[in-house]
């Protein structure tokens, strides 16, 4: 039986002044926070799920929540975080609302065939707001202070920066990645931006790479991205676990998020991927109706819940 990677699962980044981010990404950007929770790994920092009204998998934009400098921008990193809206309609309508509200914002633009809005949040994690054409399913929050029709719809492209796109390519192609097609890079025409697809493609399921010789390894940070996640059948993780195995790549693995269940690996240039499955979900351990409103923890750190929920700063 053949696996295959599905698209885009979430993005992890990082903010070092997490109460804001938490008001940037619900009140400014309009998404829902679907689960309030802590890094598992460091019980100190939250961990903070922004999503479409149901938490689907491939609406996830998530932070750790680090008292780091800010990122040193540069190659060997995740360099910007495409969410997906509906339409030239909704684009005008963010370049208004960013405007009005003070958000550092471009020009709306065609890039790579698609129409695009590049802005940054408050820390300087670098967005982009790209245009679906309405393509899929949506689930509007309907206590979201953007209007359904132009609320963000979920993850789209990931554009990461290496030195050298060849020991990446090999990596990608490896786990089923398929190159599709290229374009000159916005800041660099020199620089080419190799777009490859998974599954069955399609703006949420890309992943763009930009060769950027001339470019300094990042140094990570806040408004900087920890890593990106991409999407498995439940019924096909353990064949992932054993894949990455035959295929000789070092990983984590087996680690069960309970949200989810993750494999974890760094592609040649140093990028930290993971691998997730689309189940259970957040509604495990919560009603739909209340995700997000107050903090949940794994099974495994509930004996330490006091002691967790008493270290953790306010974020409303």
């Amino acid at each position: 039986m053949s696996i295959e990677l599905k698209g885009i699962h979430h993005l992890t980044a990082v903010s070092a002044k997490i109460r804001d981010n938490h008001h940037f990404y619900t009140r400014t950007m309009g998404m829902r926070l679907v689960k309030r929770s802590v890094n598992q790994d460091d019980v100190s920092a939250y961990h903070l799920f922004y999503a479409d009204a149901k938490g689907t998998p491939g609406t996830d934009l998530t932070f750790f929540d680090w008292p780091v400098p800010t990122e040193s921008r540069g190659s060997r990193s995740i360099s910007r975080t495409s969410l997906r809206v509906a339409g030239a309609d909704a684009l005008d309508y963010w370049k208004t609302r960013l405007g009005e509200l003070g958000v550092r914002a471009g020009e709306i633009a065609e890039r790579d065939g698609r129409l695009t809005l590049d802005l940054e949040d408050p820390e300087g994690q670098r967005l982009t707001l790209v245009d679906d054409a309405g393509a899929g399913s949506a689930n509007p929050w309907d206590r979201s202070p953007v209007p359904a029709e132009h609320q963000i719809r979920g993850l789209g492209p990931i554009v990461l920066s290496v030195p050298t796109l060849a020991p990446t390519d090999a990596v990608l192609r490896s786990v089923g990645m398929r190159p599709v097609r290229e374009y000159a890079h916005s800041e660099n025409a020199n620089d080419v931006v190799h777009v490859y697809e998974m599954g069955p493609g399609g703006v949420s399921a890309e992943l763009h790479v930009a060769e950027q010789r001339s470019l300094k390894p990042a140094r990570p940070g806040a408004g900087g991205v920890h890593h990106v996640a991409f999407r498995s059948n439940d019924a096909d993780y353990d064949a992932w676990a054993e894949k990455l195995n035959t295929l000789g790549i070092p990983n984590s693995g087996k680690v069960d998020r309970y949200w989810f269940r993750s494999l974890y690996f760094r592609e040649p240039n140093g990028i930290l991927f993971e691998i997730a499955t689309d189940g259970p979900g957040f509604g495990v351990d919560e009603d739909q109706a209340t995700l997000g409103e107050k903090v949940v923890l794994a099974p495994f750190l509930e004996p330490q819940r006091e002691k967790i929920v008493a270290a953790l700063k306010p974020i409303d």
